[in-house]
């Protein structure tokens, strides 16, 4: 096959999952008729307040603030595939990078709508940026967060302006107003040796900056907790143990991303076992380092057994979380770590299957961390009723937080049907560049 035959196949082959079919449409109509269920749901909560939910004086951090946390650390993914093993010259991942990125875009966006759910009082989120004090750090993760949001957009779309004008160039199917748009969003791009220079250029400096912003959106985030001397979170190191966490949420999210775009856009030969296979060593290898500090999280408190970290972890090894708390270590951790291990279990679909597994588990330790500790104050529970001692989340609470997950696919959807899942001039480019 000539090297033009070969080049109009990949812009074929990555251009092919631009368009809007039967199965996108039914999929968007479930997804839009899930969150209107959900934001219904909301709505009650706005009328009645959070007493609609299992929130009350002593947990009143519950589903939404496990949530906030969860979508943070997943966006971090984007950091990790895109800057860390792009400015460390790892090729492999360039093609699952904007698949990261994408990611990363979707969690990070719909995060701050998360705490807006946890509010009794949404309108006054304004009075964080009116009237926010440097020492807190709300003020912080509230800084941290839209900034990052900001680096993701541009770090997903400086890349992709090249794309844009082949989608412009290729795409003649579609109405004017969306090749114009292409067109309008590729900043007259020709490929020039000087344009050229400047996306390489610009890409590099936002992969370097965006290190620290990610790295500090979630050590912020853990600050939220160790900054307080509640048991459970009173801890050095959460923000390196957060930080961790995140990568394992977000390498899992990305293999389950990988598999689905591969079998679904048919991109078996850019998507290949071979990425499968390093995505997996990747996840073992921060899994491992994850399960460290799990280890240092509940050994150091367990041997010395002071009174209330004793009640706390008495509470999670034999208590009323034990379950929860096994099935997280074990089923979501450690089983997947041990079954990695082996090149057959990093096949697509069993990869795929233990990275669901790993997401639910990172997703329910998040609420492992969050609720137990507030279960357990340190000034005694007297005279009040039950629900304040035992937090149980009601239906409206979980159909609110379903809502944010439901947005990020919408998102990702999106965003997969107007972009190049797989970037076009970067695999042309590699391809010109192994003859």
């Amino acid at each position: 096959m000539s090297d033009q035959l070969k080049i109009d196949k990949i812009t074929t082959d990555l251009l092919r999952s631009i368009r809007l079919n039967k199965s996108f449409m039914i999929w968007f109509g479930f997804l839009g008729i899930s969150l209107v269920v959900c934001l219904g749901a909301y709505v009650l909560q706005l009328k009645d307040g959070l007493v609609v939910t299992g929130l009350r004086d002593y947990v009143s951090w519950g589903m939404y603030i496990s949530n906030f946390v969860f979508f943070v650390a997943t966006s971090l993914v984007g950091m990790l595939m895109s800057a860390v093993l792009g400015l460390s010259g790892q090729k492999w991942a360039a093609p699952l990078a904007r698949i990261a990125e994408i990611i990363a875009l979707a969690f990070a966006a719909v995060a701050g709508l998360v705490i807006v759910m946890d509010m009794g009082r949404p309108e006054r989120l304004l009075n964080v940026f009116i009237h926010g004090r440097i020492q807190s750090p709300i003020l912080w993760d509230v800084t941290v967060v839209t900034i990052y949001v900001l680096i993701s957009t541009l770090f997903l779309y400086i890349p992709l302006i090249p794309d844009l004008k082949i989608c412009y160039d290729k795409l003649d199917n579609l109405p004017p107003f969306a090749r114009n748009l292409y067109k309008l969003l590729s900043l007259n791009w020709s490929g020039s040796p000087e344009q050229q220079k400047i996306i390489k250029q610009s890409t590099r400096v936002i992969a370097i900056f965006i290190i620290p912003v990610a790295l500090a959106i979630h050590t912020v985030t853990s600050w939220l907790f160790a900054s307080t001397s509640r048991v459970g979170w009173d801890s050095t190191i959460f923000g390196p143990y957060f930080v961790t966490g995140a990568f394992v949420a977000g390498s899992a999210a990305v293999i389950i991303a990988m598999y689905f775009y591969s079998n679904n856009y048919k991109l078996h030969d850019y998507i290949t076992e071979k990425h499968f296979d390093k995505m997996g060593k990747l996840l073992v290898l921060v899994s491992l380092i994850y399960l460290y500090f799990n280890l240092n999280e509940y050994m150091v408190p367990g041997y010395k057994m002071k009174k209330f970290d004793a009640m706390h972890i008495q509470a999670l090894f034999t208590g009323h979380h034990a379950v929860m708390f096994w099935l997280v270590q074990i089923g979501g951790l450690v089983i997947p770590i041990i079954l990695m291990l082996f090149k057959k279990m990093r096949k697509p679909l069993p990869l795929m299957v233990i990275s669901v597994l790993v997401l639910l588990g990172a997703w329910f330790k998040r609420y492992i961390i969050v609720v137990p500790t507030q279960e357990h104050p340190y000034l005694p529970i007297q005279n009040v009723p039950l629900d304040f001692k035992v937090y149980t989340p009601t239906l409206i609470e979980v159909l609110v937080t379903i809502a944010p997950f439901i947005l990020v696919l919408i998102i990702i959807t999106v965003l997969s049907k107007v972009i190049p899942i797989i970037p076009v001039h970067e695999t042309i480019e590699q391809l010109e560049e192994h003859k």
